[in-house]
């Protein structure tokens, strides 16, 4: 690790660039061996498909934790922190987050290569100690009727997983962070940018996300009418996303090992 200086820190790592070679960085994973290794196995598939992310390398340890080396995008910023610096233009960001994941969910996968969200979100939930056997059934039960689809889904889609960088005013996107890469219907994608762009707290916003609620949904407003169209009813939409972003308490919940009561709000009424 003397080779390397610390540059950030996320829910499951920490990332470093390398002191000397300016085409390498390393994220340490706080989580097991087992989450490295899954997230080097599919970021190598992704990056074999064309779907733009960094060129993954190799796995890495410390004695302590592990890690994976990726080929470091020079100058790039992730969407959240560019809507930090520059508020003012959090509708267009948005915006540009929304057709960069429209060009995701376009990409049909080989299911034989993937996981199904369904089967992951059962395994999670099975996994939770924290719902009644009662609720249990009836999130499964809505999982299961979900539409089912080859589309290729990020597993946890936000604005800190989208990264740009910006030459002779021509931007090129990648996505980052790809350990719950799958496949499936895009809707359980677009619960997770709902949730970070709408549910946290104040406090959290800032730290994590680099800019205030207020921003974050101007953000969601951008996203949301490019994605889903100019004549979509927005407020539908939301209330259609919403029960999405409650499934995910599941993934931030594994993360945190404690329960999300506020995530879990958008389930009430709806599934429990």
């Amino acid at each position: 690790m003397n080779d390397y200086v610390r540059t950030g820190e996320g829910a499951n790592g920490a990332s470093y660039n390398h002191k000397t070679d300016p085409g390498i960085m390393l994220k340490m994973y706080f989580r097991n061996f087992e989450a490295a290794q899954l997230e080097l196995e599919l970021a190598q598939k992704v990056y074999a498909m064309g779907i733009p992310t960094p060129e993954p390398g190799d796995l890495v340890t410390d004695g302590k934790q592990v890690g994976i080396r990726f080929r470091r995008i020079d100058g790039k910023k992730s969407y959240s922190r560019a809507c930090g610096d520059e508020p003012e233009k959090a509708e267009e960001f948005g915006r540009e987050f929304a057709r960069m994941c429209l060009k995701l969910h376009s990409v049909h996968v080989d299911t034989t290569q993937f996981e199904n969200v369904k089967d992951r979100l059962y395994r999670m939930l099975d996994a939770n100690p924290d719902f009644t056997p009662e609720q249990k059934e009836k999130i499964r039960a809505f999982i299961a009727g979900a539409p089912d689809t080859d589309t290729a889904i990020h597993g946890d889609l936000q604005f800190g997983n989208g990264i740009f960088t910006e030459k002779d005013g021509v931007k090129t996107q990648y996505f980052i962070d790809l350990g719950d890469f799958c496949y499936g219907y895009p809707m359980f994608d677009l619960g997770m940018v709902y949730l970070c762009c709408c549910l946290n707290d104040e406090a959290w916003t800032q730290e994590v996300n680099h800019m205030s609620n207020a921003t974050a949904r101007v953000f969601w407003n951008g996203f949301a009418r490019e994605y889903f169209g100019p004549e979509a009813d927005l407020e539908e939409v939301e209330k259609t996303v919403r029960i999405y972003a409650g499934l995910k308490t599941l993934i931030v919940e594994r993360d945190t090992h404690c329960p999300m009561p506020q995530f879990r709000a958008c389930l009430e009424g709806t599934i429990y």
